[in-house]
């Protein structure tokens, strides 16, 4: 059985490694992204079976984010290669130390072509867990029906439905997202946000009454991410808080999809609350310890590192 199940869109990525405008001659790393795909890895590497369903392209970029996917030990047996469409792109500028720029090449791509018929309904009934963002839907009807589809085949098997509420401004206006997003979280068991992000969804407030309301809506837990302020999480019989794990940061792309990945890891390990809390904010030090969206993502014998000395002989 198949763990976590998670579908969506997975980009080509290239980025800047130093800052600056981009220009002729500027050095660009190559790699791939995507929300659903970094959360598949995370709970790989913490030891879980992970499978991710989407589209890639009929080029090398495609065969890069599979190639790298099944790397990681994830699942990539229902991913589809069209070859309509090729893979997206990701073009990201650290126009300064402090500041990155990102921009998107998705529009009728792959990633954006997915459909329900692209969903397996034995993969997902068999899963412990359906983890599903606000990215993938925006994307058009197409992939939003792909994710109602996965949505309503995990309640139906009485399958977890994690979401993460993603809102990305480029993609749709807050009042789209905020019907979209808003059923979703009515379907959902657990909804990660940021406070900005549930703002869409319920009244503006201080966060863990958000997440108090947010519960209100359907879900059993609800965990507002709180960036630099750490995280809360509050469930029906309580509630839980958690700083930030001290770090030196080097890259925040990704973080929020690490700190759902750890804690997801935590919810298939049977952890009590605050322990997949931990486990959630160790994941996002992790991530910004390092340059990229899931290269810093750790294993599970790398846990303490973050907790002990500097040095490891």
């Amino acid at each position: 059985m198949t763990a976590l199940v998670t579908l969506g869109e997975a980009m080509a990525v290239l980025a800047a490694e130093r800052p600056g405008p981009l220009a002729p001659g500027s050095s660009l790393r190559l790699g791939f992204a995507g929300a659903e795909a970094t959360v598949a890895i995370g709970v790989s590497r913490l030891g879980h079976a992970a499978s991710w369903t989407g589209r890639v392209g009929a080029d090398s970029a495609g065969t890069m984010i599979l190639d790298g996917l099944r790397g990681e030990s994830v699942d990539v047996t229902r991913a589809r290669v069209d070859d309509a469409a090729p893979t997206g792109l990701m073009l990201r500028e650290r126009r300064t130390p402090d500041h990155t720029r990102v921009s998107y090449y998705r529009r009728g791509l792959a990633g954006s072509r997915l459909t329900p018929a692209d969903v397996d309904p034995e993969l997902v009934s068999r899963a412990r867990v359906l983890h599903v963002t606000g990215i993938t839907p925006a994307l058009g009807d197409g992939p939003r029906a792909a994710v109602r589809r996965a949505v309503d085949l995990a309640r139906a098997a009485g399958v977890t439905v994690s979401l993460d509420l993603n809102y990305r401004a480029r993609l749709w206006t807050r009042e789209e997202a905020a019907a979209e997003l808003t059923h979703l979280v009515t379907r959902a068991d657990i909804v990660f946000a940021g406070p900005e992000e549930a703002s869409l969804v319920v009244p503006d407030a201080e966060p863990a009454t958000m997440a108090r309301t947010l519960l209100d809506l359907g879900p059993r837990e609800a965990v507002l991410k709180l960036g630099a302020r750490g995280a809360v999480a509050v469930t029906r019989s309580g509630r839980a808080v958690q700083d930030i794990v001290p770090v030196t940061a080097v890259d925040p792309i990704g973080a929020g999809d690490a700190f759902v990945a750890g804690y997801l890891a935590g919810l298939l390990d049977d952890a009590p609350l605050p322990s997949r809390l931990l486990l959630a904010a160790t994941c996002g030090a992790f991530a910004v310890a390092v340059s990229g969206d899931w290269e810093g993502l750790p294993r599970r014998c790398e846990l303490d590192l973050l907790h002990g000395a500097d040095v490891t002989r």
